[in-house]
């Protein structure tokens, strides 16, 4: 009895790392392949950091969103502009206590002027940050959004044809 326990243990711990939240750390060139307009279904990518107090209280509205979203084709991607030094200390323990639903990347390019642009030129580099991509369609938000607000607008670009 004692042996089956160990086993169903040790089977749960080796499972455990597979269910766990992940940080993929990207590079410009994997950003610019990400904002590209998607030929069906919604793609939402959200900037923001782990020191950025309206990124972290809007992050809840995501994660219901994309819950009631997915089945409306509905892809979140949360992008941090944290540095990469301390994915493993802050960003990726971060990720993991507040269990974001969707993909977590992590943006490694520290020259903001470099990107901020070629993501939006009408992008001030404030964050949060949220573009929504919808067919032809393409919308900048800058700053924390509210439940109604996020809702809102997927309900708009999943109705879009």
């Amino acid at each position: 009895m004692k042996k089956i326990l160990l086993l169903l243990a040790f089977g749960l711990l080796n499972f455990a790392p597979a269910i766990a939240q992940d940080v993929e750390v990207i590079k410009l060139a994997d950003l610019n392949n990400l904002l590209k307009q998607p030929k069906e279904g919604v793609v939402l990518i959200n900037f923001w950091a782990t020191w950025c107090r309206p990124c972290i209280e809007e992050m809840p509205y995501f994660s219901k969103a994309q819950e009631e979203f997915a089945d409306k084709g509905v892809k979140m991607y949360f992008v941090s502009l944290d540095d990469v030094e301390i994915l493993e200390s802050r960003v990726k323990p971060f990720v993991k206590k507040k269990k974001l639903n969707g993909t977590v990347l992590l943006l490694d390019e520290t020259d903001q002027n470099a990107f901020i642009n070629r993501v939006d030129p009408q992008w001030s580099g404030a964050i949060p940050t949220t573009i929504i991509l919808a067919g032809k369609q393409r919308k900048l938000i800058e700053g924390k959004m509210e439940p109604q607000e996020l809702k809102a607008l997927l309900n708009k670009y999943t109705s879009v044809p």
